[in-house]
């Protein structure tokens, strides 16, 4: 039973993100929503974390939450892939649950 994670907080100011991350199983998704896209830049202090997910994690950023807080795409952490709403919906069809981060 594959999850998808959603994390909404920024990773600078508390430990869901790295909670989430220790969670995740083969086959899951972490998407990255409102502050959490903070969590995608490359050259921070949770680049490793991000970028060490288990194997057959994969990792999202909603585009529109970059765009409103002037992050460009280019500044994501390698095999972070963005998504529009459209795709937002197409990984909660794709995953037999979704957990939520607070």
């Amino acid at each position: 039973m594959a999850t998808l994670h959603t994390v909404n907080k920024s990773p600078f100011q508390n430990q869901t993100l790295l909670s989430c991350l220790q969670h995740t199983k083969s086959g899951d998704a972490v998407l990255l929503i409102e502050d959490g896209v903070y969590g995608a830049t490359k050259g921070t202090a949770l680049s490793d974390a991000v970028t060490g997910l288990s194997a057959g994690v994969k990792l999202y950023v909603l585009g529109s939450d970059l765009a409103a807080r002037g992050i460009d795409v280019a500044k994501l952490g390698k095999d972070i892939t963005s998504v529009d709403y459209a795709g937002f919906v197409d990984l909660v069809a794709d995953h037999d649950r979704t957990q939520n981060w607070l």
